[in-house]
């Protein structure tokens, strides 16, 4: 099997106790940082009015619920929010649990969407699941229309850790691991988050490779012990 397919599988196998495991490791905190990347990104495009956004690697749906909910606290009305997973399992549960959004099962380097009919797309704790991570950027550039965004939060490999760094990167290997394996029953999925990390990008490689799939960056943030980045760029 190769890479991709078993990382998809991987997340098949863990959809019905995704959600636990995640609300556990992350103490809820991740909320705040899915709030904050939200009303950001309404803010840069600051339009009181929005075709479409998109969630790649959308999972269980929490992001797309973000969006909406975030959307009426700053007054702008969305006209469609859309879930692309290549999980049948975790757009099932993302189905139950919010089925007035659309979905699509599918890949990040072929979403079935037309060229630029989106104005944002996220892609939140995904992109490091995606393999052709360059093809997914142009194709994330192909969906969106001209000024439109990609958002980014996700955990960046840390090259140089602080102290407070050198505990996250503890608690990553060491204890999430642990608690995600006794909630899901799958300890190698939950071994494979760190190892995922520690294979990915640093902050400074992510924002190359989004310029050189055109796009500028207009932030970048890195919150709670740098355990989690955000970024935001526009579509030149």
């Amino acid at each position: 099997m190769e890479k991709q397919e078993k990382i998809v599988s991987m997340f098949d196998n863990i959809a019905p106790t995704y959600d636990t495991a995640n609300r556990v490791m992350s103490m809820g905190v991740d909320k705040s940082w899915r709030r904050k990347a939200c009303d950001l990104a309404y803010e840069f495009y600051a339009k009181e009015s929005i075709d479409k956004i998109v969630d790649v690697a959308c999972g269980t749906g929490d992001m797309m619920d973000f969006w909406k909910k975030r959307s009426k606290a700053n007054s702008i009305n969305i006209g469609e929010i859309v879930g692309v997973d290549p999980s049948n399992g975790m757009v099932n549960v993302a189905r139950e649990k919010f089925p007035k959004f659309n979905y699509h099962i599918a890949k990040a380097t072929e979403i079935p969407i037309k060229d630029k009919t989106v104005d944002i797309l996220s892609i939140t704790y995904g992109i490091r699941n995606v393999v052709e991570r360059e093809a997914a950027l142009k194709e994330f550039n192909r969906v969106l229309k001209e000024g439109g965004l990609v958002v980014i939060l996700e955990f960046m490999k840390n090259e140089n850790p602080s102290l407070l760094g050198k505990i996250r990167d503890f608690y990553m290997n060491n204890i999430l691991p642990k608690v995600g394996g006794f909630i899901s029953k799958n300890l190698e999925a939950y071994e494979y988050l760190p190892n995922s990390i520690e294979d990915f990008s640093t902050v400074e490689n992510m924002k190359n490779e989004l310029e050189n799939a055109g796009f500028e960056i207009v932030y970048t943030k890195s919150f709670s012990m740098d355990i989690s980045t955000l970024l935001i760029a526009r579509k030149k």
